[in-house]
């Protein structure tokens, strides 16, 4: 019995030391709120209070210290995440992620941003502010890379720590540029169906611009081969450990539009979901700057922010920055390829690979006048047709940094303006207002022009130098409105009015859903404050889909209906088109318009380019046009020997098929398919996708609100299962009120921190699913009575 005892001890004595040891190592891993630290190159004191979200409120007596601080407690909340970001450009995923990571890797080592990132970095004047202040938001990352607590997912992993230094900046930069774009998604597709079926098959997809009826006002007032390329690029952004930018709605109402007679901001900027969220926000106060910004991991100068003068955000334009060329190789020699001048030989680029635990990759690949040859850099396209890709952000100078600079320190709409003209790519639409009643939006981006009759959607030639750019377009002649008649400016990315004599400028603009939606509200109503937008912001209804459900219905073989078919038909006759979690409609809805685009558009595509064409622009914007065409050449199923289906054969099988389906999965009871049990989101980790680590990175699951293109677009891809999970949604949902700037809103994903050990990993995921917001504060006696604090002292 003592033996046993004794054991009994033993074994409580080793679990509780386990235990100590387990608590003072989670311990030691969370970040740290409060007490003293010295830190090197600091000239004074530095203050930094964590508000009750863990919002770091910065006060230092230099910008320059004030950098050096923010580096680190972004550091200390995020240094995993940009780890990720900074590998993802020059191609070094595999270093940490072995071999799973190498296609990935050999793509973006092969696009170019690392070599364009170091002829950027090479011009740069290092005395320049932003340079200055770049290398002090380094030197605070570092000192916490040096002295900080080793983030859980290095251990994990087994990542060596590295400096960080400017060309992490660019890259990291170059791989948001990228994931912005949309080119590469759909050209290839599109060539494929024009190549096998013809230009009739085109026309029902709207690629000219036709389907954006509601377009953003302008005012200058005060074969199967191509496709691989899409594939294979799609597949290679929906599964990386960062998400890629999307879309985004912004509206900024003007003096005359609001009760207070000021202006209010609202951006939601729509990124792919992960945890950690993307933007880390920070409040900055020196005696000569004030800004309160939200930030990407590894780079110094917010995309969004405001202070007490100004705010600003941004959305992606859609535009089309990216070109692919078909090459014509010299006949017997595939060194060289055809020019308008001649023969030129093929640039050859080598680049190795580290890949844990194997052996290294050395890759070669070919760069041609256009750009780099997309055939050497995925292993599913044929090698005999040379496919080059011309990108706006490789190919122009990257002012990337003084552009980001500059938004955050503008003095004036004039050198806002500025800042705004130095980005050549990615597209955006950089949204203003400010605090003397000034509202505007200008388009980022090189914007350019092909001969007449060039169509960009669809894959060039490159050997003739007839589709080669013929001109590019001043900034001035960019979409943009200042100060409008209309009293306020928006942006959905729905397609801009004309521009450069009645020119619509090419892009993959999405439906006109969000932007009908916003432009309504705004319209109607003239005495809007914070609590109106808010409400707005967070708004799940489409008006489009009432009118695609008329559509669906009137095209519907009545006689057919069986008495349960009926039932559903009168729950969408009822239907005010909100997605709500109670809601019943818009389940039955999306099953059906998923089953309508399947029946209609898979028999010409393959199962896999017409998944990938429901995640892309083209697949949401047909939906409420090709309905309404009776003689579309799609109805047909060209499997059927036979017989040539109609629109009414098509849209009543998917409804039938649609009823069926929700049945089994849901059960007879009509009022049972609630919309809150098959649309979810849960914010996923990577390391959240091994089972026994869910638990502890993942934040969710939660039922889930919103749909796609509504205002609160939380928006999912279609499947057989008929569950709709959350890829994205509104990074971020932010209201600026200068009538009370101080007490201005915002709401982030899940939290402010990316170590899961922290009380601010998670404390925003349930307000956000609600639709709830917080403080952004100005206040420094609300911020210091609120806080905790943590003093960073120099060190001699």
């Amino acid at each position: 019995m003592r033996i046993i005892k004794k054991i009994l001890l033993t074994l409580l004595v080793i679990i509780v030391l386990i235990s100590i040891g387990l608590f003072a190592y989670v311990f030691h891993l969370k970040p740290k709120y409060e007490g003293e630290l010295q830190l090197k190159n600091l000239e004074k004191e530095t203050t930094v209070y964590f508000d009750d979200f863990g919002i770091p409120h910065i006060y230092a007596d230099s910008e320059k210290d004030a950098m050096i601080a923010l580096g680190y407690v972004h550091a200390q909340e995020r240094l995993w995440q940009m780890e990720l970001l900074r590998r993802i450009a020059p191609g070094r995923l595999s270093e940490i992620f072995g071999g799973v990571a190498l296609k990935n890797d050999k793509f973006f080592a092969g696009i170019g941003i690392e070599e364009a990132s170091a002829k950027a970095i090479a011009k740069l004047d290092k005395n320049s502010p932003s340079y200055q202040l770049t290398q002090a938001y380094l030197d605070g990352i570092n000192q916490y890379l040096d002295e900080g607590a080793t983030p859980i997912e290095f251990t994990l992993v087994g990542v060596k720590k590295q400096k960080f230094t400017i060309k992490d900046v660019y890259n990291i930069f170059g791989y948001m540029s990228f994931s912005f774009a949309m080119a590469q998604k759909t050209d290839p597709l599109l060539t494929d169906i024009k190549n096998k079926y013809g230009v009739a098959y085109l026309k029902d997809l709207g690629i000219e611009g036709e389907f954006n009826n509601t377009r953003i006002k302008i005012s200058k007032e005060k074969t199967e081969e191509y496709t691989e390329i899409s594939k294979s690029i799609s597949a290679m952004l929906d599964q990386s450990p960062i998400p890629p930018f999307v879309g985004s709605n912004s509206w900024v109402v003007g003096p005359h539009k609001s009760k207070s007679g000021k202006v209010i901001f609202a951006n939601d900027p729509h990124i792919g979901f992960s945890q950690p969220a993307t933007w880390y926000e920070a409040h900055i106060v020196t005696p000569k700057q004030e800004l309160y910004g939200c930030y990407l991991a590894g780079t110094p100068f917010p995309l969004l922010a405001h202070n007490r003068d100004y705010a600003y955000g941004l959305t992606m334009f859609e535009n089309d920055d990216i070109d692919f060329y078909q090459e014509k190789n010299k006949t017997g020699d595939v060194t060289q390829y055809q020019t308008p001048t001649g023969f030129s030989k093929y640039e050859i680029r080598k680049k190795t690979i580290k890949v844990k635990d194997s052996l290294d990759v050395v890759m070669t690949f070919k760069v041609t006048r256009h750009g780099p040859i997309m055939n050497d850099l995925m292993e599913r396209l044929e090698k005999k047709n040379p496919i080059a890709m011309s990108w706006t952000y490789t190919r122009e100078p990257i002012q990337i940094l003084d552009a980001a600079y500059g938004l955050s320190h503008a003095k004036s709409t004039t050198d806002f303006k500025k800042a705004v003209s130095l980005i050549a790519a990615p597209g955006l639409n950089v949204m203003y207002g400010d605090a003397k009643g000034n509202v505007a939006w200008w388009a980022s981006g090189k914007l350019y022009r092909h001969n007449e009759g060039v169509n960009t959607h669809l894959i060039l030639d490159g050997a003739s130098g007839k589709d080669d750019i013929t001109k590019f377009l001043d900034f001035e002649q960019n979409p943009s409105a200042e100060n409008p008649k209309w009293g306020y400016v928006y942006s959905a990315n729905n397609q801009p009015e004309a521009i450069d004599n009645g020119y619509l400028y090419p892009g993959y603009y999405l439906p006109e859903d969000r932007a009908k939606r916003i432009s309504g509200f705004l319209d109607a109503k003239s005495d809007w404050d914070k609590e109106a937008v808010s409400k707005m912001i967070y708004d799940n209804t489409s008006d489009v889909a009432v009118g695609v459900v008329k559509d669906l219905i009137l095209s519907l073989d009545a006689k057919a209906l069986s008495n349960k078919e009926k039932e559903v038909i009168a729950v969408l006759k009822s239907w005010k088109g909100t997605t709500n979690l109670e809601d019943v409609a818009p389940t039955i809805y999306n099953k059906w318009i998923y089953l309508y685009l399947k029946n209609t558009f898979e028999d010409e595509m393959g199962k896999e380019n017409f998944n990938l064409f429901t995640g892309i622009s083209l697949g949401k914007q047909v939906i409420a046009n090709q309905i309404k065409n009776e003689n579309s050449v799609w109805w047909d199923n060209i499997k059927t020997k036979n017989i040539k289906e109609t629109r009414k054969d098509i849209v009543s099988k998917s409804f039938h098929d649609a009823v069926i389906a929700l049945q089994s999965q849901l059960g007879e009871n009509i009022s049972d398919w609630k919309w809150g049990k098959v649309h979810t989101v849960e914010h996923e980790h990577p390391l959240g996708k091994v089972a026994a680590l869910r638990g502890l990175f993942n934040v969710g699951p939660f039922d889930s609100p919103g749909s796609n293109e509504v205002i609160n677009n939380l928006f999912f891809g279609f499947n057989d299962e008929g569950k709709y999970y959350t890829k994205g949604g509104p990074s971020t949902r932010r209201i600026v009120d200068f009538a009370d700037v101080e007490n201005s809103w915002s709401i982030l994903p899940t939290g402010q921190s990316g170590n899961p050990f922290s009380k601010h990993y998670d404390d925003q995921a349930e307000m956000y699913n609600e639709g709830k917001f917080r403080k952004m504060k100005l206040n420094k006696e609300e911020i210091i009575k609120t806080s905790t604090k943590l003093v960073f002292k120099p060190r001699k």
